[in-house]
């Protein structure tokens, strides 16, 4: 019997914590304190694929673009795309294979660069949502806009970032191989920080875009092209709320995907943070996935158990 597939999908944020400066260092042993929620999963008989954001990651490396602007050449936005998901990969699969030798359990961790194809008409190539890179405050930020021309807004009460098109994804092309890998015994980490975003040209060729694209929806895309059992998004809360940080604020434990879908109307999860992850869970329940989860990083063992954390089922 083929084993279930779970699609693990870390946070962007989760890698680098609140208050912290995002160095290298600060983000292996975030890495590291992420792992014991995948070994549960391995360990309660999963396949696991591993997928992560890059939103600080990816504005950090664009500041060092501005910073060395004239210097050195510019690196577009889909290479710092694909240059972060690199590096990602490499700190979440040289820690995850450091912790398999402890736990005794032989397994291969491997990193797959992923192309994920979007329409070149999306409309949101018109429309910038999705936030990069560090918080500011409002005084910061005005300068980004006035000096760099940044699209700058709000994020979830927490400060000010800049915001990116972010069209939808809708193919993984590499989706064959990341299949192949998983079905062999191997742990997969793909389509970090959403994947690179390419577009199909009239000849068929892919050609990369200046865009990102957001990882939960990345995620349900190829969650549901290798038929994982559970999409499980890992962010820094416990639980979806409705009116978050709010006077009347409550956490949801279960919702179907008619709740989750109305909630979502009523703009109870913002776009550029709990929104992708609810519209996430009802398209790869939609698509026919059985479980969707949402919940804080170090509480994947009771979020599975039923414990915590907000699960998304089908009505």
């Amino acid at each position: 019997m083929k084993k279930k597939v779970v699609v693990i999908a870390l946070g962007g944020n989760a890698l680098i914590s609140e208050g912290q400066q995002g160095t290298t260092a600060e983000q292996f042993e975030n890495v590291r304190k992420s792992l014991d929620g995948i070994i549960y999963c391995l360990k309660q008989g999963f396949a696991v694929v591993i997928t992560h954001g890059n939103g600080p990651q990816v504005g950090n490396l664009l500041l060092m673009v501005e910073a060395s602007r004239n210097q050195v050449p510019d690196l577009p936005l889909g290479v710092c795309v694909a240059d972060t998901e690199g590096a990602i990969g490499y700190m979440i699969q040289q820690s995850l294979t450091n912790r398999l030798r402890k736990e005794g359990i032989d397994r291969c961790v491997v990193t797959v660069l992923t192309q994920v194809i979007v329409d070149k008409h999306d409309r949101a190539f018109s429309n910038p949502t999705k936030p990069i890179g560090p918080f500011f405050i409002r005084e910061e930020a005005e300068r980004f806009h006035r000096e760099k021309g940044w699209h700058i807004a709000e994020d979830s009460h927490r400060g000010y970032r800049r915001v990116v098109p972010s069209p939808s994804p809708l193919k993984i092309v590499e989706e064959r191989a990341v299949k192949t890998l998983s079905e062999a015994g191997d742990i997969v980490i793909a389509a970090g920080g959403g994947g690179i975003p390419v577009v199909l040209k009239e000849d068929g060729d892919l050609e990369g875009v200046d865009v990102v694209i957001d990882k939960d929806l990345a995620s349900a895309v190829l969650a549901r092209d290798i038929k994982a059992h559970c999409l499980m998004m890992l962010t820094g809360v416990e639980h979806v709320f409705l009116n978050f940080k709010q006077s009347k604020e409550r956490a949801l434990s279960r919702l179907t995907i008619n709740e989750a879908e109305r909630y979502l109307r009523e703009g109870h999860f913002p776009p550029g943070s709990m929104g992708p992850k609810v519209l996430a869970a009802i398209n790869f329940l939609t698509w026919g996935g059985e479980l969707s989860i949402i919940t804080s990083i170090d509480k994947v063992k009771d979020a599975l158990d039923g414990r915590t954390g907000t699960m998304i089922i089908k009505d």
